[in-house]
């Protein structure tokens, strides 16, 4: 999910540079998002992998 959220931040900047701002906030936001919710996955892996053991 992490490599997703990296790919859509690369087309982001690639969008941007090419001048397609509204293309380019699209990606951003579904970067943004896709970080987020790995975010939050990791740290409930992480708490459940403690409490487990």
């Amino acid at each position: 999910m992490l490599h997703y959220a990296v790919v859509f931040f690369v087309i982001a900047l690639i969008a941007a540079v090419f001048g397609f701002g509204g293309i380019a906030a699209s990606a951003a936001g579904i970067a943004q998002v896709l970080f987020f919710i790995f975010v939050v996955l990791a740290v409930l892996s992480f708490l459940f992998g403690v409490f487990r053991k």
